[in-house]
Formats: structure tokens, sequence, C-alpha cells
């Protein structure tokens, strides 16, 4: 049996959450420091994703890491806000220079907090760049200045990686970086060794890709740095607790990363809006305990023979099998 791998989540897993029909939110503001201890009583989470600026947080960034410490957290990556109103026309997009100007000065400050805590990755995700209507923007240039942007960013910080988190739209309509395929195009245009892919498993399903197949193209160009996991009805990015709906497809995810040797964090992306948030994230760890354990007593070898005839039942069989009884046996 292999190792358990390391699990992560964002920290907004632990946040109270707004629609526009709960404006103030499914429960009491939980702040930034809550958020951690929460993140912390989960027990199997040892690093988290946090976004920058800290929402609605005005102490220090010592209280910051001493709340990591003390629940025996490190921080795995920085998530800078630039999908927020004051990027309504774009980040690296917007037809503003002096707005340009303000959200790579965002980046830059982002990246330097990343550094300071020994973070893996800045995870970019430019959910305002991109366009609503037909004839709104010339396509040439905005692909322009999102790669020329992304260049100037990642060039200036060859210490630290990032990630693009491609999804299809929203906010915007459509978003510029919308499935692995153009990401992995900007990314190969770009030329630079530590810009990559952060694949969203409810973004690829979202988007109508085959998530599996998404991680491989990723891993085939040597651009998969990170995964977030979650679940979806495949009609919006509901973020669910993950293995909720897709099961299999869950389990031929992981099986493509484990079949490459592919090492990251298995790291929770949830909105657990009516739910729990501790509860949420621990039963999202038991399922993916059960994934683990599931590709520990898969037979390949069968596998294999069985994909290289197209033998879509004798697959099937043997995954139902070992998923099934894996999650009888960890659950």
């Amino acid at each position: 049996m292999t190792d358990l791998p390391v699990f992560g989540a964002g920290i907004w897993h632990f946040a109270t959450y707004k629609d526009r029909y709960a404006t103030d939110g499914y429960g009491p503001p939980v702040g930034l420091l809550e958020q951690i201890d929460r993140a912390g009583a989960v027990g199997d989470l040892s690093v988290v994703d946090l976004n920058w600026p800290f929402a609605g947080y005005e102490g220090t960034l010592e209280e910051v890491k001493d709340a990591l410490k003390r629940n025996n957290l490190t921080a795995i990556a920085i998530t800078p806000e630039i999908y927020t109103r004051d990027f309504v026309k774009g980040s690296l997009t917007n037809p503003d220079p002096g707005v340009r100007k303000q959200a790579m000065e965002l980046l830059h400050q982002a990246t330097e907090l990343a550094k300071d805590l020994g973070c893996s990755y800045v995870k970019l995700w430019p959910g305002q760049d991109g366009w609503d209507y037909p004839f709104q923007v010339n396509y040439h240039d905005i692909w322009n200045l999102a790669l020329d942007g992304l260049k100037e960013l990642v060039s200036a910080h060859p210490d630290i990686n990032f990630v693009i988190e491609y999804k299809p739209r929203e906010p915007r309509v459509k978003i510029i970086f919308p499935n692995v395929a153009r990401t992995l195009l900007g990314i190969e245009k770009i030329g630079l060794p530590n810009l990559g892919i952060l694949l969203d498993f409810g973004h690829s399903l979202y988007g109508q890709e085959t998530p599996a197949d998404a991680a491989q193209l990723a891993i085939d160009y040597n651009r998969l740095f990170a995964i977030d996991v979650n679940d979806n009805l495949r009609g919006w990015d509901d973020d669910m607790v993950v293995g909720s709906v897709h099961l299999v497809e869950t389990f031929e995810f992981f099986h493509t990363l484990r079949k490459n040797n592919w090492e990251g964090v298995w790291q929770l992306d949830q909105f657990p809006f009516r739910e729990d948030s501790v509860e949420a994230a621990k039963q999202a760890i038991q399922f993916l305990k059960a994934v683990h354990h599931a590709l520990d007593v898969l037979d390949d070898e069968a596998l294999a023979a069985a994909q290289a005839s197209h033998d879509a039942l004798a697959a099937q069989k043997l995954v139902q099998k070992v998923l099934l009884s894996s999650m009888a046996e960890i659950v």
C-alpha cells in the first residue's frame, strides 16, 4: 500500500457564503483566523490556499502565521483577488492601463507574500478577464495583453511557480482561459518553466471536458502543477463535496495522476453553503482515502488490457469492484 497523499483546502471552504438571495450570508461572518482554526479542526488537512488581500482581516501577518502554526498547517499558495469588482473589465486585459498596473502591483505583492510564507505557487484565476457580448472586445488584443502581463509577472519571479486556474465562465460570460487546451497554448507561447496549470476538477466537468483527459494533456506538457477537487452537476460550478456525483470520473482522474507518478497535494475547493464546513471537509477526505485505497488494489494490468481493446464493460467491471469495495471499507 502506498502512503496517503497530502490533503489541502482553499481557506474559503471555511468561510460564510453569500448569494443573490442570502445577501448577508448563510450564517454569521467567519474571520480569517477562525477559518484557519476550522481548517485545523478537520484533522487530515496539512496545507491551505489563502486569498490575498485577507478579506475583512485587519490584524498582522504574524497572527496569521501563528494561527497556521498552532493548527499544524502551512500555506501552499496565495490566490490574489484579481477577480473582484475593482477589475470589472478585467485585470491584465483591462482596457485602462492604470487598472492593469494596479492588477500587476497586486500580483507582485501577492507573490512576495507567497515567498514569505514558503508557498509552492501563486494561483492566478482571471475570472474577470474575458467578454460578455459579441463584438465587445478585440480578441487579438486581449489575448496578447493576457500573455504579455503573465510573462512580465512570471519572469520577474523565477524562484516560485505560478498556476493558471482555467474556467469556462463566471463571472464573465466567457473567460479568456476557458479550458486546458487554450490555457496550454498560452503557457507554451509564454515559454517559462515556472508557469503551469491548476486543474480544478469541477471546472473541467463544467466545461464539458473529461477531467482525466485534461489532466493527461497537462501532464504530457509537464504543466500540471496543482489540482483542486470538488463536484457538480455539469451545468454550473457548484463546488459540491467531492464524490457527490461523479464517482467513476473522479476515480479515473486520480488514476491518471497515479499512473503518471504525479505526487501533488489533493486539495479541496468546495463551497458548503448550507453544510457544516468542517464536516464537509472530513467527508470529502474520507472519500479521497477510499479512492487512494482503490488505486492501490486496482488490477492495473487487467485494466490496461481492457483499455488496449477499448473494452468498456471489462474496464467498468474492474473499476466498480475496487471503488465500491474500498468505499465500504474506508467510509
